[in-house]
């Protein structure tokens, strides 16, 4: 199955992928800090909604409820931003 090899990966890089995750989120935040209503949001919504998906993987594997619930939650914010970033939505 695709599915297991796929958690097999995440298992054993587990570490980096969290790390990448964090540090992904940080460089998100840091830019829209930076340059304000200049940033690129579409961007930034992309970028934090994947270091989120990343994360709820890993939190989701290590059974952490608690960092699986708060990484899911920023999924679910990210999606409307891009929405609202794209004009989907207002």
């Amino acid at each position: 199955m695709a599915l297991n090899r796929v958690n097999s990966f995440v298992r054993k890089h587990m570490s980096y992928i969290e790390m990448t995750g964090v540090l992904m989120r940080i460089f998100s935040f840091s830019l829209v800090s930076w340059l304000g209503p200049a940033s690129p949001f579409m961007f930034v919504w992309i970028f934090n909604t994947a270091d989120a998906v990343m994360l709820s993987w890993c939190s989701i594997l290590k059974k952490d409820r608690a960092y699986t619930t708060l990484n899911m939650f920023w999924i679910m914010v990210g999606l409307v931003g891009i929405f609202r970033a794209g004009g989907f939505i207002h």
